[in-house]
């Protein structure tokens, strides 16, 4: 059985609350990081009402990032951001000993809170592993937990990481589910009472997870048209279900629907989106498509269309 006590320390888990932007690095069209395009990308978030900017391992595209790229990034985030928000910083699927050391780089910076993705090839972790992993990174700086591996794992896998890291780490303070529909309920519902949550993906992920203990959100909204995600949460603090769930109906869920009919996928469309906020321009490194000026005017349409 998990204590009761609440683990998070306040200020971190209302850091967390809300809508949470995950930033996307920018690149020009020779594969160079834009840095003037990630800065834009931050301010926008920050003036927009967001309490924090998310690294992720994913959305960072840190896939198409050498070691030494994922460490400047940090270290550019971190110092623009200039703790007007928090920072939360992410790992890459390293060995300990490599997660450590960016834990300790990481903190030495002045992040946060530090989101610690294993490697698990092959089913290779245990929970005894994991634990020491964890436990390991924590002893630096605030650790994040990110679900993502744990969706191949077997619900009884996941849940036995889970419980064993909410009695054995308390460095670790919250949680991104990445993982949803029951995997997201279960581990939700035992982590809760000790680690701030929030949800990835669209927000009828995070509707599902409401009755079972849920802080904030990723959103992609909060790049490009702020004021839709601050009526869901405003309708979400004021117990507004149906509101809630009219904005998922109406702008959401269309707009991750159209996403995944984009040639090169979810991503490539958001960095579209990007381009057409005026941040940054919609390239990735190859072998990741980036849009066409048709792809990207199709796009354009439909945005505009559905923000009619």
């Amino acid at each position: 059985m998990t204590s009761k006590t609440k683990r998070c320390p306040h200020e971190l888990r209302a850091c967390l609350m809300g809508p949470c932007p995950s930033i996307r690095t920018p690149f020009d069209i020779n594969g160079d990081i834009d840095w003037d395009g990630l800065r834009r990308q931050i301010d926008f978030v920050i003036d927009a009402g967001a309490k924090n900017v998310i690294l992720t391992y994913g959305d960072s595209l840190y896939s198409l990032l050498t070691d030494v790229e994922i460490a400047e990034l940090t270290k550019v985030v971190v110092q623009y951001v200039d703790k007007r928000v928090m920072v939360v910083a992410a790992t890459g699927i390293w060995c300990t000993g490599k997660t450590v050391e960016f834990a300790k780089y990481s903190s030495e910076l002045g992040a946060d809170m530090l989101m610690v993705l294993p490697p698990d090839w092959g089913s290779s972790t245990t929970v005894e592993s994991l634990i020491s992993h964890y436990k390991a990174a924590s002893q630096y700086i605030p650790v994040m937990v990110v679900t993502n591996y744990l969706g191949k794992r077997s619900l009884t896998f996941a849940v036995g990481v889970i419980e064993a890291l909410l009695n054995k780490v308390p460095g670790i303070v919250a949680l991104k589910d990445d993982v949803c529909n029951n995997y997201g309920r279960k581990i939700c519902s035992i982590a809760y009472d000790k680690w701030a949550i929030i949800a990835g993906g669209l927000k009828e992920n995070h509707m599902n997870l409401l009755p079972y203990g849920v802080d904030g959100s990723f959103s992609v909204f909060i790049t490009f048209k702020p004021e839709l995600t601050w009526n869901y949460w405003d309708a979400i603090t004021e117990g507004n279900i149906k509101e809630a769930i009219a904005f998922i109906r109406d702008y959401d869920m269309p707009l991750f629907e159209y996403l995944d009919t984009v040639k090169g996928g979810r991503d490539a469309g958001i960095h579209g989106i990007l381009e057409i906020a005026g941040h940054s321009k919609r390239y990735r490194r190859s072998p990741y498509h980036s849009l066409s000026d048709k792809e990207l005017d199709e796009l354009n349409n439909y945005i505009q269309e559905l923000l009619a």
